[in-house]
């Protein structure tokens, strides 16, 4: 923990805001999305589809508006994006708490879908432009403070929806109006480049879509994305066929969940610098995503049928797709910068999220059925097997992305 806050501490203002922002939001947003559901199930009664629709049009408001929130970033500056999309999903959470009819609830979960949107790409971009040189460095701190928030936001929001679950949209909504106004404090404006805004909107998203090698990038990323999100939704699949529905079930989940979190927090700075110094940005990327392959091979590999040692493949897994993770995440957020050629950065940051995004709806729609079908035909392993396969050809994509051997951070396209 020393070293994370000696190297939190070495750089400017505004980049430390900008990760206990993330920190803040991610502690706000997970004490109450998780419970969501069973408050729409449970505590309103209402039907499966309706619960279906107010998450996904969450969903979709985050994950189909990012290049429109990325967009604007890049037109009217970073912080009033950052301090809009706060201030909506204040509006948002508080909203959740307190309304009992569908279309309230769609429209409070479209606000704090859209507010996401606004806000996600304005972040990150705003982290690169300040973080300059140290951009790996800073993305790789900024793990650190986005698990630890996913760590403690659901603690607090069992503790709270044990009360009542307006009580934990309130404080929720607390969490994001107090970001609000420290924002609008204490945050440094950044002028959009003069370069930027003279062209119209559609001129921009043609220039970003027509940057090839990016496009590429964030096609091969895709497998990262679905990888790494089967912590939530294969490998809990899996905990729960081999320990049960009951306590054991939910704890072998709970651990799992765990994880991700603990090992950033632990381990991030450490195994960021030791691939940046042995392999460099571009290998490091590859190795992460040929880790991340190779986490689904424990899952798919007969299990000793005895005692706690049946848990341990999935146990595996989980610490491998951890570490993955880890490698590639700071490499990643450095590339897009590299190949947006550090022009409307943000705006490539939103269209590589709308593009990861759509491809984990696609993967796990397939991941959630095969399972289930590969069970049902006597063949569990292979969509285990089918994971690391996708892992496999994605590492390979990194590897076309970069030709001759030259690095992508050196081809720098202007656009």
């Amino acid at each position: 923990m020393t070293a994370v806050l000696t190297r939190f501490r070495s750089f400017e203002r505004s980049v430390q805001l900008l990760l206990v922002n993330q920190f803040a939001i991610n502690v706000g947003f997970y004490m109450l999305m998780p419970y969501l559901a069973m408050h729409l199930s449970g505590g309103l009664a209402m039907a499966g589809w309706a619960v279906g629709l107010v998450l996904g049009v969450r969903n979709f408001s985050q994950q189909g508006m990012f290049l429109l929130g990325g967009t604007l970033a890049d037109r009217l500056g970073y912080k009033p994006l950052i301090v809009a999309g706060c201030a909506l999903r204040t509006a948002g959470f508080g909203l959740l708490g307190f309304v009992d009819t569908l279309p309230a609830l769609i429209v409070a979960s479209a606000a704090t879908g859209f507010a996401g949107a606004l806000f996600n790409p304005a972040v990150r971009a705003y982290v690169a432009r300040d973080a300059g040189p140290r951009r790996v460095e800073a993305f790789a701190l900024f793990n650190v403070f986005y698990q630890t928030g996913i760590l403690v936001g659901p603690l607090i929001g069992l503790a709270l929806t044990g009360v009542d679950f307006s009580l934990t949209c309130a404080v929720a909504a607390l969490v994001f109006a107090v970001l609000t106004v420290l924002q609008v404090r204490a945050l440094p404006k950044r002028a959009p480049r003069s370069d930027e805004v003279r062209q119209s909107v559609v001129a921009d998203w043609r220039v970003v879509a027509g940057n090839g090698r990016f496009v590429w990038f964030a096609g091969a990323m895709i497998g990262s994305y679905v990888l790494s999100f089967q912590v939530y939704l294969a490998l809990p699949l899996e905990a729960r066929r081999l320990a049960g529905p009951g306590t054991a079930g939910t704890v072998l989940v709970a651990v799992l969940f765990a994880v991700s979190g603990v090992l950033a927090i632990a381990g991030q700075l450490r195994v960021t610098d030791w691939f940046r110094r042995r392999l460099g940005a571009d290998r490091s990327l590859t190795a992460g995503m040929l880790l991340l392959a190779v986490a689904f091979l424990p899952p798919a590999l007969p299990a000793p049928d005895a005692g706690v040692l049946r848990f341990a493949p999935v146990l595996l897994s989980a610490v491998l797709i951890a570490v993955g993770t880890m490698v590639v995440f700071p490499f990643e957020m450095d590339t897009i910068v590299a190949l947006s050629g550090d022009r409307l950065v943000a705006t490539h940051y939103g269209l590589y999220n709308t593009v990861v995004g759509a491809g984990i709806l696609v993967g796990n729609l397939f991941t959630g059925s095969a399972l289930d079908a590969a069970r049902a035909a006597g063949s569990p392993a292979l969509p285990w097997l089918a994971m690391a396969l996708l892992g496999l050809v994605c590492a390979w994509c990194l590897v076309v992305l970069r030709p001759n051997g030259r690095p992508v951070a050196a081809m720098r396209v202007m656009g």
